[in-house]
């Protein structure tokens, strides 16, 4: 773990601010009212209501969204509430002066028919005129936009976990089964919790100041306040604090004045300074900065107790591999420090030990019922030091009132997690004059929070130490990720390199054929007793089919060249047979690939992409099949990236199946009457064989060239 001094902690913590402008956070602003919305029933019904209010102003900033999630769900579940998008259709087009901005991380607009806001490629709906739409690519190379933000008429803000995106809505109960607990396509998914703040009056006009910002770095339009004389506040939220002072802070490696990283600073003076407990609830534990903070204060004497709340596992199957790993190694090494048992580290479960759990999405940090911090960063490198992110955070400042609400938002967030009521988990902890001890006496039945495993073992931890890749700390170039991920026959080199290596190997290959015709080199190695004698037995094998497609499989798995794949079944079968052996096997393995790219997360596959991941999406975001099947024809990216790319996209299947079909039947019969050609030259390897297949070989290379060219342009 990479050591990390801590600031030193005030003298008069009971009183002094530790958020100070220019230093750990942006700025301070009051709020008339402050309302804690926890999980996405009260956080989207209390949207709903404000955006129904807006007069002039709708702002929107967001990592994903969705234009089929529903705000409002009946406890029947039969709500035919129209999805986000047709809301805030509905809801500009009856207010002339309304006007909505909606800001989303430009993932290479890779997911056109589900990640993206509106299906303007799918349908002939359109979004009003007066909703603009941008997405945000201006952040460093690997970084991603994080910040979650709505802001209403400059006068309501909404900030914390929750993106306007699907598997998000679930209630305080968190039930097992539960029939609203559905996304956009009917399907159910686990318990998920998660925290917003609604926050009025200055802050929210600050708020949207940042916003108006990041809109013009990422469009360079300025966007001008419209201010409203209505009040968006929805009247059935009862806020949990007023008149209090609200601190932004922010992470913003690519702020034009320089990297900010105002979050971290504000973290590890909040560890610093506790002198009873830190709570935390977050979806990662993998911080270096933050691990190093905590660790050093676990092994003081007279350190805070530690309670941490996460996620069982963390999502998609490469995630536990990595990011659950590096999570492992820090929870083994921060209960290594816990020298006097003042650490907890757990994740909540609803039907008992082996029921479900609870995904928690949140991120949330209350330090000694004086400071809480809610916002979009995870205790991750990359929150603190690599996305963009915005955090609010309100001290008590001394003022017993206050403190009264930040405990009592805390014991609300245990008790939710424990099944109990806040009054028992403060009462609990009273009686056993420690927090931790507290939430031990309360543990146990169905709903409860059970310690988290250390699932990674020691040896995979080891294999990931260094986890610049996985979680970086400082923006990267993603060409370093392609040459980690994928070998270096998919990587892309510039076109003089392309030149003179088809150049080389041209050269290469008439050397090597002229040394076989006409020197002692054919006695050493004879390619044509090998087809004759090994290849050609195999191809008549009962197990030759069932071999050839488990081969394509697992090319495609390993993101092995097809071209290699398809080269070597026409050197080994007939013509027709190794044409319809390399079509079934290459049309397997793409919908093998698409299905397993709908199960990895956009992250995850963007790092596959790498840099081609822009040309892979302008394709595929275009409609219809024929856009698929330009995409398989130009030499975008390698067959199994582009599969992927479609698979996390939610491209159509059918546009998927036909497109694919359609423009893999070029280069498979290309390279398939080209391997043709080779095997008869390897046989008879006379002059007239030879002079056909260099001419092949010269046809290629052009057609190589220009197409990537092509492709490049597009």
């Amino acid at each position: 773990m990479k050591s990390v001094q801590n600031p030193a902690a005030p003298e008069s913590a009971a009183a002094e601010s530790l958020a100070v402008p220019g230093k750990n956070c942006w700025r301070k602003a009051s709020a008339r009212r402050v309302a804690f919305l926890v999980d996405a029933e009260a956080y989207f019904e209390a949207l709903a209501a404000a955006l129904e209010r807006a007069e002039r102003s709708i702002l929107i900033v967001g990592w994903d969204i969705d234009s089929h999630l529903r705000l409002r769900r009946k406890s029947d579940g039969a709500d035919r509430h129209e999805g986000l998008g047709d809301f805030l259709n509905r809801i500009v087009s009856r207010r002339r002066s309304l006007r909505g901005h909606i800001l989303i991380w430009d993932f290479a607009t890779i997911a056109a028919a589900d990640r993206l806001f509106l299906p303007l490629f799918k349908s002939d709906w359109r979004t009003h005129r007066r909703i603009k739409l941008r997405f945000d690519g201006e952040h460093p190379v690997g970084a991603s936009l994080h910040q979650k933000l709505v802001v209403i008429d400059d006068a309501l803000a909404f900030v914390g976990g929750f993106d306007l995106t699907s598997r998000r809505w679930d209630t305080p109960a968190h039930l097992p089964q539960d029939s609203r607990r559905v996304d956009s396509r009917g399907e159910a998914f686990e318990p998920v919790h998660d925290v917003q703040w609604a926050v009025d009056g200055e802050a929210a006009a600050a708020l949207a100041e940042l916003v108006r910002e990041r809109w013009y770095r990422a469009t360079g339009q300025w966007l001008r306040r419209r201010w409203a004389d209505g009040d968006p506040w929805p009247a059935f939220v009862q806020p949990d604090l007023q008149d209090v002072s609200v601190a932004i802070a922010r992470t913003d490696p690519g702020n034009p004045g320089g990297p900010i990283h105002e979050i971290e600073a504000l973290h590890l003076v909040a560890i610093a300074s506790a002198r009873r407990y830190i709570y935390l609830e977050n979806q990662y534990l993998t911080s270096a900065g933050i691990g190093a903070a905590l660790a050093g204060r676990l092994q003081e004497e007279n350190g805070p107790e530690v309670v941490v709340v996460g996620p069982r596992t963390v999502p998609g199957w490469l995630e536990q591999g990595t990011m659950g790993a590096l999570r492992s190694r820090l929870v083994r090494q921060l209960r290594e420090s816990d020298r006097f048992n003042r650490l907890r580290v757990f994740y909540p479960v609803v039907a008992g030990p082996q029921g479900p759990s609870v995904f928690v999405h949140a991120k949330v940090m209350v330090v000694d019922d004086r400071l809480v911090r809610v916002g979009s960063a995870n205790l991750s490198n990359r929150s603190m030091r690599l996305d963009t992110e915005c955090d609010l955070v309100i001290e008590a400042e001394g003022r017993e009132p206050v403190q009264k609400v930040m405990a009592g938002f805390r014991d609300r967030l245990l008790g939710e997690h424990l099944g109990k009521k806040p009054e028992e988990v403060r009462q609990a902890e009273a009686e056993a004059g420690s927090l931790v001890q507290g939430i031990d006496r309360l543990r146990g039945g169905e709903r409860t929070l059970e310690p988290l495993p250390e699932e990674a073992p020691e040896w995979v931890s080891e294999l990931l130490s260094e986890s610049a890749l996985i979680d970086p700390e400082e923006p990267i170039q993603l060409e370093e990720v392609v040459e980690y991920l994928l070998p270096e026959e998919t990587q892309e080199p510039g076109l003089r390199k392309r030149v003179i290596a088809w150049s080389i190997s041209l050269l290469a290959l008439m050397v090597l054929a002229a040394a076989w015709r006409w020197t002692p080199l054919h006695n050493l190695f004879q390619p044509g007793e090998w087809l004759e004698e090994e290849a050609r037995p195999f191809a008549d094998s009962t197990w030759a089919p069932i071999t050839v497609i488990a081969a394509y499989l697992a090319g495609s798995l390993l993101i092995f060249p097809m071209t290699v794949i398809v080269l070597l079944t026409a050197l080994i079968f007939p013509s027709l047979r190794s044409l319809a052996y390399a079509m079934l096997g290459a049309m397997l393995s793409a919908l093998a690939l698409y299905g397993l790219g709908q199960r990895l997360s956009r992250d995850t596959v963007r790092k596959l992409a790498g840099k081609r991941l822009n040309r892979i999406s302008r394709r595929l975001a275009r409609p219809g099949s024929l856009a698929v099947a330009g995409t398989r024809i130009l030499p975008i990216a390698p067959f199994s990236v582009i599969s992927l790319v479609a698979g996390v996209s939610r491209v159509p299947f059918r546009d998927y199946l036909v497109g694919t079909f359609i423009g893999t039947i070029p280069g498979i019969l290309a390279v398939t009457f080209f391997g043709n050609r080779m095997g008869q030259a390897i046989k008879d390897p006379d002059a007239f064989n030879m002079v056909i297949l260099l001419f092949l070989i010269g046809i290629a290379s052009f057609l190589a060239v220009y197409l990537k060219r092509r492709a490049k342009r597009g």
